[in-house]
């Protein structure tokens, strides 16, 4: 068997392992079928997600259902003011052996150590603490006491952010923003998915699930993902799409350069590739066009572009501009 053989043999397990993921998670979360998609392909192209929403969306219960059906490890930090950078990654602490009587120091892991961490709230604790996840985010390794620990893969953050309470926050930086792949928005159920969520959770039953991919085939997968080839012709319109958002750039429309402060830098472009890769082998497809990069646009540039006072001023949020220069920018 070629390789070319194999990698279409993993794209079929992909497509069973995916039917077999929605149909489980959807016994515990129903509707946010967009969220999904876009939390699985985040996965698969070893992205983290920002999500975005009002209390009582299902945010939590999302980020804690997917790592009982992915058979991951899973650890939850509940962010807050008075949250240090040791409570994340871990702390040295004298050890003392009891036969001996000799002490020494010893790294005991933080909750960090784990393949899928719930940031909660991750803007209610300083900019310091925030940091504390950039290295891991970026290298997938925690530097303690001078030593470098390895984290398990997959690793991956998800962490959440409530829109509608300012008092008490922390905005994150743009340094943080730019580690995490989507910035998701979960909106207000439909008013049939409202109707089943109440009826299903007012009930005693329990629903048990069961996991349905493993961490082996995981790796296979965002392995295969980097295997997918794509045509010139969308790479560079990723790249087009990307350097038109920078106001100070040659490409930047008129409108951009009016209405925006700072645009995405590369990797967005990186990660407007690997996504629309992701997405199109979940869609059973063995390479990615530009529609695919355009369905992905808006969660991975809504956080890296920066509306100026001009934009605020005429009720412009980010995704007006962002909707028109897709409208904007030809194939």
């Amino acid at each position: 068997m070629t390789e070319t053989q194999k990698d279409l043999a993993v794209l079929e397990e992909l497509a069973k392992a995916r039917k077999s993921f929605f149909s489980e998670v959807g016994k515990v979360v129903i509707g946010q079928q967009e969220i999904l998609d876009h939390i699985l392909i985040a996965l698969l192209a070893r992205g983290h997600s920002l999500i975005v929403g009002v209390p009582g969306l299902a945010k939590t219960l999302i980020i804690k259902t997917l790592s009982d059906v992915l058979d991951l490890s899973f650890k939850r930090i509940q962010f807050t003011p008075d949250l240090m950078p040791s409570d994340i990654t871990g702390t040295e602490l004298i050890d003392v052996d009891q036969n001996t009587g000799q002490r020494s120091f010893r790294f005991y892991q933080g909750p960090i150590f784990a393949n899928i961490v719930l940031a909660d709230e991750i803007n209610r604790t300083p900019p310091k603490t925030q940091a504390a996840l950039l290295e891991a985010m970026q290298e997938h390794k925690v530097t303690a006491g001078g030593k470098t620990y390895d984290l398990d893969e997959p690793f991956f953050v998800l962490a959440t952010q409530n829109p509608i309470e300012q008092e008490g926050t922390y905005p994150l930086p743009e340094a943080q923003l730019d580690r995490f792949m989507f910035n998701l928005n979960i909106e207000y159920p439909s008013t049939e998915d409202e109707v089943s969520i109440v009826r299903e959770t007012t009930t005693p039953e329990i629903q048990s699930l069961n996991a349905v991919i493993t961490k082996p085939e995981i790796a296979t997968y965002q392995d295969l993902v980097r295997r997918v080839p794509v045509a010139d012709n969308v790479v560079e319109y990723a790249v087009k799409l990307v350097g038109a958002t920078r106001p100070n750039s040659s490409t930047a429309p008129e409108f951009i350069q009016q209405s925006v402060d700072w645009g995405a830098g590369p990797r967005a472009s990186q990660y407007l590739v690997l996504g629309a890769k992701a997405k199109a082998i979940l869609d059973g497809r063995p390479s990615p066009n530009i529609n695919d990069i355009q369905s992905l646009a808006l969660p991975i540039l809504r956080h890296r572009v920066l509306p100026n006072f001009n934009a605020e001023a005429e009720g412009l949020k980010v995704e007006d501009i962002l909707n028109r220069l897709l409208d904007t920018i030809v194939e």
